[in-house]
């Protein structure tokens, strides 16, 4: 019977039971495609990092949310080589590493920060009136007009499509009132994967850090919120950036998120309003065994 070992790694966190928990499978050699599935859906991660050896890379990732192989995950491959540092498998260094959708540029910090290259920004001016939107996160639409002559309505993407909503005040973003479905239908108008509700009101930081923005990410189908986005918050950082929403002196920007699911966490953003690069920490929350299934068997017997 085939164990392999598991972990549950908080990505975006400098503490166990903060930021995204994320599936990292630190050897994953050997396993099949279906294996692969069945182990991240026994895991029940948004992201679970399959790690493997690879030819022209320093390793390859194969990475799997409950339902399917994704092609990009800037989590898992935050969690996985935060892991593999804390675990002493990499040092401080410049990496590439092959995914599903082509080989990323990666850094390892002596801090144990992970960097990873996110890819160019698309943001795309988009035509759906305020009231909808509004309606579907439970706002006043006047709470989106204050601050839509600056920051319009906008689909960012620079991994995965985000329908970026600009908020005036923290006090309202804490105050959702989501409806799913209505999320769903503005997602599938917009041509995105979720709603992204922020504002520059934030709760984190210090006089020399502080958080930049405050964002909540709903993706469509989900019945939760995700804790930190590191999809949505780099989308985000790339669209406030080229529309010359920040200060000058904003040179890496602090997206803050999870508040409201009791996990917070940070991803650190560097962008040209262009390129974007997402970083973060990661700790290991839970390490155990994983019982893979057989080829032929559907089943996990014990995790």
């Amino acid at each position: 019977m085939d164990t392999r070992q598991a972990l549950l790694v908080d990505a975006f966190a400098a503490e166990p039971t903060a930021g995204t928990p994320t599936g990292v499978v630190p050897e994953a050699d050997g396993l099949t495609d279906d294996q692969m599935q069945a182990v991240a859906s026994e895991l029940g991660a948004t992201e679970t990092a399959f790690v493997l050896p690879a030819a022209d890379a320093d390793r390859r990732l194969r990475c799997f949310s409950p339902t399917e192989e994704l092609a990009q995950a800037e989590t898992a491959t935050i969690a996985a080589y935060a892991a593999l540092y804390e675990r002493g498998e990499v040092d401080a260094a410049e990496l590439t590493v092959a995914t599903a959708g082509g080989e990323i540029a990666i850094e390892t910090k002596p801090n144990g920060m992970v960097w990873v290259e996110q890819g160019r920004a698309d943001i795309t001016e988009v035509d759906i009136p305020y009231s909808d939107v509004a309606d579907a996160l439970g706002l006043d639409a006047a709470t989106l007009k204050d601050v839509g002559a600056d920051l319009p309505l906008v689909t960012a993407d620079a991994s995965e499509s985000w329908l970026m909503v600009p908020v005036n005040y923290f006090e309202h973003l804490s105050t959702l009132a989501v409806d799913g479905t209505a999320v769903a239908s503005l997602c599938d108008r917009a041509d995105a994967v979720g709603v992204y509700p922020f504002t520059f009101d934030t709760v984190g930081g210090d006089a020399t850090r502080r958080s930049t923005f405050h964002g909540r990410a709903f993706r469509a189908g989900s019945r939760t919120e995700e804790p930190v986005s590191a999809a949505a918050s780099g989308a985000c950082a790339a669209f406030v950036r080229r529309y010359g929403a920040l200060d000058d002196t904003v040179e890496q920007i602090i997206a803050e998120g999870g508040h409201f699911r009791d996990r917070p966490g940070t991803v650190s953003v560097d962008t040209d309003g262009t390129e974007v690069w997402v970083g973060g920490r990661g700790v290991t929350a839970l390490d155990g065994t994983v019982t893979v299934p057989a080829v032929d068997d559907d089943d996990i017997i014990e995790a």
